[in-house]
């Protein structure tokens, strides 16, 4: 199942899945902690892409947009400079009532 946690930069934000969405909000603190994260990682200097080492059916793909850069990676072949970025987006997602299954694609645009 494809879902989308799509987060803009003025804290609007939406949770979709096949069935239903959620819309969210985000204050500044939320906002900026996801920058620093960003930052920290150092998403400028990623690959565009971080294909798994091996394919299988159920691997979790993840599509991220940053400051016109999206880095796309699959869950076996996380940097993990990034994981920490995909940590806060899986609690934001959660903290607005969705399972984690419910949501292994995400974009985010900030």
């Amino acid at each position: 199942m494809e879902a989308h946690l799509v987060i803009f930069d003025n804290g609007a934000g939406v949770i979709s899945g096949r069935s239903a969405s959620t819309d969210i909000k985000l204050n500044e603190t939320a906002i900026d902690r996801i920058a620093a994260l960003l930052n920290d990682a150092q998403f400028s200097m990623l690959q565009t892409n971080y294909p798994a080492p091996r394919g299988g059916a159920d691997l979790v793909k993840y599509s991220i947009s940053y400051r016109g850069k999206t880095v796309t990676m699959e869950d076996t072949a996380i940097p993990p400079a990034i994981q920490p970025v995909l940590d806060e987006l899986n609690r934001i997602a959660g903290s607005a009532g969705t399972q984690k299954t419910d949501y292994p694609f995400v974009s985010v645009k900030l």
